[in-house]
Formats: C-alpha cells, structure tokens, sequence
C-alpha cells in the first residue's frame, strides 16, 4: 500500500519538513511537501493525493483554513499536526474536516502508524450488510425515522435527499447503525473507527459525533453521559 500511496505534506519548518518527507520516503510513501498553504492548496489540486498532512501554523493560508478547502472539494484523508495537544487548534481542525491529529514532537513510525491506521479505514469503509434487530432493513439499506443507510452502496439519505459524509463519518455511522438503540463508549469508537489499539484523545470522537449530528439530525444520536452515544433506533 505505502509504495502507491501519494502524501502531501505541508510545513513552513524546514528541518522538520525535510526530515519527514526522508523518513516517508523510506517508508515507501512518494512525498510531496510545501512550505505554506497557498502552495499546499495548489499541490493538492494538482497532484490530487491519497492523503494530506497538514501542520496548523502555516504561512499564507493556515492548516486549519486549508484543511477546510480540501474538504470542500474532496472527502480525501487529511491528518492534522499541532504543537500544542491542548490548543483550541485541535478541535479547529477536526470541526474543519479533518480525520485525525498528531502532536508535535512526532516519532517517525508513529506517524507512519496513523497514517496507515487511516488509509486502512478509508480503504475499508464498507461493512457489508450490517443489519439488526431495531431497524427496518431492505437489503443493504437500514432505515431509523426519515434516515436511510445503504450499507452496500454507501450512501445515506434523510427525508429521501442524499447526505454527503466523509468515509470517516461514514464508518461512524455504520457503527451506530450496526448496534441501534446500544450505547457505544468513546473508547469503542477510536478502536473501531480510528483503528487505535490504545487509548486516544477522545476529542476526535465527540467533533465526529457533532459534525454527524449536523447531518444526520441532532436528536438522532443521544449522548449517553459518562458512557458514550447511542443511535435512536
């Protein structure tokens, strides 16, 4: 996979750009970095890459700025990186579009390790037929209210429109879909959804969950609190 996988990397540091554009290219990955935003946006539309890298305090047009105009045009994989885990900028990220952070200083393998964890589940977004007990099913398609999950064509539609998700709220949402009525703990969502093993910032879950309610209907998933989140079924 890494050998026919296209990252574009956009950082202003040039040690640090330098230095992880080598340890990809090691890795088999083919690297395209940019020094700023502007650059990255034109990068991005020209190369169209598998998957985008994208450090938050860039010159020019920010990381969180050209995070937003990426997902405006594509539902490609974008991996935010931030200095400060803390920082206002990781949730502006995520609620901007991306799929994932990573904060600096980074280990190289980790890097490597999240990027794979997420090519892997936008590569796999599918989940067959998922149905249950608590939803009205028709072949592939799941139904709860007005909301419609095709499970094998991977779309959805609320009151018979389409609703555009990202393969990430898409994989969200066949979890919820596959369990209605179940609470799912957040630490259950980044291991099935992000692929994490261990335990992550749960931020990543509850901006998902937020974007997915904007789309999907408010009421339809209830916070179950000190728990998680369930899907109405």
């Amino acid at each position: 996979m890494a050998d026919q996988t296209h990252v574009l990397f956009v950082e202003d540091d040039d040690v640090i750009r330098e230095a992880t554009q080598l340890a990809l290219e090691r890795d088999g990955f083919v690297v395209t970095a940019m020094p700023d935003g502007l650059s990255g946006l034109e990068a991005f539309r020209a190369g169209r890459p598998d998957i985008a890298l994208l450090d938050v305090m860039v010159p020019g047009l920010d990381g969180v700025s050209l995070c937003r105009r990426i997902r405006d045009e594509s539902t490609v994989p974008v991996i935010m990186l931030s200095a400060r885990a803390d920082s206002i900028d990781v949730v502006l990220g995520l609620e901007a579009g991306a799929d994932d952070y990573v904060t600096k200083p980074f280990d190289g393998a980790v890097l490597v390790a999240r990027i794979r964890a997420v090519l892997r589940r936008f590569g796999h977004a599918g989940g067959g037929d998922r149905s249950e007990p608590g939803a009205d099913a028709s072949g592939g398609v799941l139904t709860f209210g007005d909301l419609e999950v095709d499970t094998e064509g991977m779309e959805v539609r609320r009151a018979g429109q389409p609703v555009a998700l990202t393969p990430t709220e898409m994989r969200l949402l066949l979890e919820f879909s596959s369990a209605p009525g179940t609470v799912l703990s957040r630490d259950k969502l980044l291991e099935r959804v992000w692929d994490y093993g261990w335990g992550g910032d749960t931020r990543v879950v509850d901006v998902h969950v937020q974007r997915l309610r904007t789309k999907i209907g408010q009421d339809r998933i209830e916070t179950v609190r000190g728990f998680g989140y369930k899907l109405k079924a």
